[in-house]
C-alpha cells in the first residue's frame, strides 16, 4: 500500500462489501436468482464456444470473434459473481486489500478489452457488408489474431493504470464499500484525500477506451447503413441489417451503463443506483450475448442441432 512521506495513512487492510441487503431471507432469494443468472451466462457462453470449436462451418472470422467475446464474458462475470454468491450466504463480507486490488484489475481488464473488441466486431460487419467479395482476404487469420492479441493487451494494460492509481490512494477508514464488488468509483470514494487527479486519469482512460471505440463503432455503422441502402432488394437489406442487429443490441446494453458509471465525477456518485446499473454491463450483458446471437443466428442453431443429432447417434 502507498504511504505518504512522513506518515502512515493507508491503514486499511481489508474492505467490507455491503452487497444488496442485510436481511438473511432477502439474501437467500437473491442467491438463487443470481446463481441462476450466473450459471445461465457461463453455460450459454460456454455452449457458443463449444459449438464454434466443434463445427468447421463456423471457422470464419465472424464466429472466431464471437468465440472470443464469449470467453471475455465468462471471465468478466466470473470475476465478481462467485464472490457475491458466497457473501449472500455467509456473515463475513470482507475482502482483503490485495484481493480487492486483484478483483478490480481483472474486472477492469476484461471490461476494457470487451470495449475495444466491440470495435473489432463492428469492423468485421463493415468488411462483410461493404466488401463481401474480399472478406476473407481483408480479414485474414493473421489479422484476426493480431486484432485479438492487440485488444487483450490494451485492455490489461489500461486496467493496470486505472487500478494502480486507485489503489495507490491512502485509505485510512472507513472501509465499508457500498457495492457487491470492488469497483473503481465505489472504492475511490473511501480515499482520505482529494481524488480529482485520479478522476482525470480515469477520464483520459475512458476517452481512449470508451469514447474512441464507440465513435469507431458508430462510424462503421454509418458506412454499413449507406451500403445497405444501396441494395435494391428489400430482402437483401433486411438480411444485411439483421446481421448487425445482434451486435448493436449488445453494444447498447454494455456501453450505456458503463459510460454512465465511469465518465462522471465522484460528486455525483450514488451507491445504490450504481449497484443496480452495474448489473447491466456486468451480469445481464454476459447473459444477453448467447441469447441474442443464438436466437438470431441460423448457423449457431444449425450447429447445435448437428451436435444434438451426433450425440443421439452415439447413445
Amino acid at each position: 500500500m502507498w504511504e505518504p512521506p512522513g506518515q502512515n495513512q493507508s491503514c486499511v487492510s481489508e474492505f467490507i462489501l455491503l452487497g444488496f441487503s442485510s436481511d438473511p431471507t432477502t439474501n437467500r432469494i437473491l442467491f438463487i436468482a443470481f446463481l441462476l443468472l450466473y450459471l445461465s451466462s457461463v453455460l450459454g457462453n460456454g455452449l457458443i464456444v463449444t459449438l464454434i470449436c466443434l463445427d468447421s462451418h463456423l471457422h470464419t472470422p465472424m464466429y472466431f470473434f464471437l468465440c472470443i467475446l464469449s470467453l471475455l464474458d465468462m471471465g468478466y462475470v466470473s470475476t465478481t459473481m462467485p464472490q457475491m454468491l458466497v457473501h449472500l450466504l455467509v456473515h463475513s463480507q470482507t475482502i482483503s486489500f490485495a484481493g480487492c486490488w486483484v478483483q478490480m484489475y481483472v474486472f477492469g481488464a476484461f471490461g476494457l478489452t470487451e470495449c475495444i473488441f466491440f470495435v473489432v466486431m463492428a469492423y468485421d460487419r463493415y468488411v462483410a457488408i461493404c466488401h463481401p467479395l474480399r472478406y476473407m482476404v481483408i480479414l485474414s487469420w493473421d489479422l484476426c489474431t493480431q486484432l485479438t492479441v492487440g485488444t487483450w493487451t490494451c485492455g490489461f494494460f489500461f486496467s493496470l493504470i486505472h487500478t494502480f492509481f486507485t489503489m495507490k490512494l491512502p485509505y485510512c477508514g472507513p472501509n465499508i464499500v457500498n457495492h457487491y464488488f470492488c469497483e473503481g468509483p465505489s472504492v475511490r470514494s473511501l480515499a482520505c484525500m482529494d481524488t480529482h487527479s485520479i478522476e482525470l486519469v480515469d477520464l483520459v482512460i475512458s476517452v481512449f477506451m470508451v469514447v474512441a471505440p464507440l465513435s469507431l463503432i458508430l462510424a462503421s455503422y454509418i458506412h454499413i447503413t449507406l451500403a445497405v441502402l444501396k441494395i435494391k432488394s428489400t430482402r437483401g437489406r433486411c438480411k444485411a441489417f439483421s446481421t448487425c442487429a445482434s451486435h448493436l443490441t449488445v453494444v447498447t446494453f454494455f456501453y450505456a451503463p458503463a459510460t454512465y458509471i465511469y465518465m462522471r465525477p465522484n460528486s455525483s456518485y450514488s451507491p445504490e443506483q450504481d449497484k443496480q446499473i452495474s448489473l447491466f454491463y456486468n451480469v445481464f450483458t454476459a447473459l444477453l450475448n448467447p441469447v441474442v446471437y443464438s436466437l438470431r443466428n441460423k448457423d449457431i442453431k444449425g450447429a447445435f442441432l448437428k451436435v444434438m443429432r451426433w450425440d443421439s447417434k452415439n447413445m
